[in-house]
């Protein structure tokens, strides 16, 4: 068919991108092998409207006209430890507890904070005791026992080693949308791709 065929050219954030997507993107492909995908990862929400991409899937909702948008659900995002942190430093009883701990958060971007709503707006960045504009560069700190970090539950599940940290305290919630151009509508590989990523991601966030 020749929806089976052609390229698809999807963007996502770092994290979505290399922690999510890859296992999905999978099943896809065993599915329409003929089908060539491209990913660009960018915490920076790339502009469909310039054809940057064919389908995007965000952690905020599009404001564009011209875009079809589908809300997925909401993944919440709270704070982990790495088993090696909580050996050595113990965990923070209360949030006030959290300025004697190593707390790994934003270098000179705050825009990920602004994104889960009106608490993080006091967060400031001499709160950190590593810094990065990484999200990844922050995972892996997360997980190499840097200090404590925020992390969606869905990705942490998959780690079932970090810990939770003031989980009846802080706890955020990102929106996930699949986003494409109306124009893409009819383009059968990247409807495919936009239902697929839809289905998986709705799964995703269902699973506890």
């Amino acid at each position: 068919a020749i929806a089976d065929r052609g390229t698809v050219r999807l963007t996502a954030s770092e994290m979505v991108g290399c922690e999510v997507l890859p296992p999905m993107l999978a099943r896809f492909r065993d599915a329409h092998p003929g089908i060539t995908l491209e990913l660009a990862l960018s915490n920076r929400n790339e502009d469909l409207l310039r054809r940057e991409a064919d389908i995007a899937v965000r952690m905020v909702r599009p404001r564009q006209k011209s875009l079809v948008a589908r809300r997925i659900g909401k993944s919440p995002v709270g704070l982990f430890a790495h088993p090696r942190y909580v050996e050595r430093y113990g965990l923070p009883k209360t949030v006030a507890d959290l300025e004697t701990h190593c707390v790994i958060g934003f270098d000179r971007d705050p825009q990920p904070f602004r994104s889960l709503g009106t608490m993080p707006r006091q967060i400031a960045r001499e709160m950190f005791g590593f810094r990065s504009d990484s999200d990844l560069a922050q995972f892996s700190a997360l997980k190499s026992g840097v200090g404590i970090g925020g992390c969606q539950y869905g990705i942490a599940r998959r780690h079932p080693e970090l810990v939770p940290v003031l989980a009846r305290m802080i706890r955020f919630e990102l929106d996930v949308w699949v986003v494409m151009h109306e124009d893409m509508r009819a383009t059968g590989r990247v409807r495919l791709l936009f239902d697929h990523l839809a289905s998986e991601l709705t799964a995703f966030l269902r699973t506890r």
